[in-house]
């Protein structure tokens, strides 16, 4: 049955308490919140801000990331991480160019067709870029539905229809105060009910939380360990893109091998690269690769 109190409950701190975000602010485009929902994706607000602020400058809209070069895209990114992430916001732009006229849809499955826009993406967009009653569903939310509702430590390692049932039947029925309790959702759990050291003292919920009346039980499963990423491929790839990013035109094999010792594993990390779509080998003269580009720059 459906909860109103919980979500009232969690709307009230919001108020009060939410953070002063750009893509919160009255007036925020549908474009401008897509951006900040993809770029947010594994990546904490405070790298995000100032990534955010110069995408929307250079591109205010669709039409003008789909112009624009690929490579650009990718140069804008910096290093922000998950690169492809860039990529496919470009391929999305053109997509909504050509589909939409250049607008963020404002239905479920017109979002969901767009290039790397999934499910939480899609029902972020249309619950806070146009105040529809849809539960939007990520790792926070989860994790607070989880304690709050069930008791359980966590939710487990991937959202299931179960999650997506389970938020909708707290959110109240006006669609508008619907998507003011989604955002309020994902705060409390982005600030208060984090996964380490959750800050119940502080918790609106805290006297309903049946994971702290039931003493705080630890997980059932097994513990997650932080993602290493010193010596992995990911390092190599990010110093890899960060070279190409800086030069404007191709950049010769041996500038790249300057990059990372490992001859091995920097191949790996390049083929990776150019397997992903985000970098193109240049070939001069009919000879074997000798250079590499962003995609999209050539040259």
């Amino acid at each position: 049955m459906r909860d109103v109190s919980f979500a009232d409950t969690a709307i009230r701190w919001y108020d009060r308490n939410a953070r002063d975000l750009p893509w919160r602010e009255h007036g925020a485009s549908a474009w401008a919140i897509l951006v900040s929902e993809v770029m947010l994706q594994q990546t904490p607000v405070v790298r995000v801000l100032p990534a955010w602020h110069a995408w929307l400058d250079r591109w205010p809209g669709p039409a003008e990331l789909a112009a624009d070069a690929p490579a650009e895209a990718i140069r804008m990114w910096g290093r922000l991480g998950y690169p492809r992430r860039a990529l496919r916001l470009h391929e999305c732009a053109g997509a909504l160019v050509q589909r939409h006229g250049g607008e963020v849809p404002t239905g479920l499955d017109d979002l969901l067709a767009l290039p790397g826009v999934g499910a939480y993406t899609a029902r972020a967009v249309l619950a806070f870029a146009y105040g529809q009653r849809q539960p939007v569903v990520d790792t926070n939310v989860r994790r607070l539905v989880a304690r709050a509702v069930d008791g359980a430590a966590d939710a487990g390692p991937a959202t299931r229809p179960a999650d997506l049932a389970a938020t909708a039947a707290l959110l109240p029925v006006e669609p508008a105060r619907a998507a003011r309790a989604s955002a309020a959702f994902m705060e409390l759990g982005a600030v208060v009910c984090v996964a380490r050291t959750p800050r119940c003292g502080a918790c609106p919920l805290a006297d309903r939380c049946a994971w702290r009346i039931g003493g705080r039980p630890a997980s059932a499963g097994p513990s997650r360990r932080p993602q290493q990423y010193a010596g992995t491929d990911r390092q190599v790839r990010g110093l890899l893109l960060a070279v190409l990013r800086e030069s404007t035109g191709p950049v010769p094999q041996q500038r790249l091998d300057l990059v990372w010792a490992d001859d091995l594993q920097r191949r790996r990390a390049l083929a990776s690269l150019i397997e992903d779509g985000l970098v193109e080998p240049v070939s001069v003269a009919d000879a074997p690769p000798s250079a590499y580009a962003l995609a999209g720059q050539g040259g």
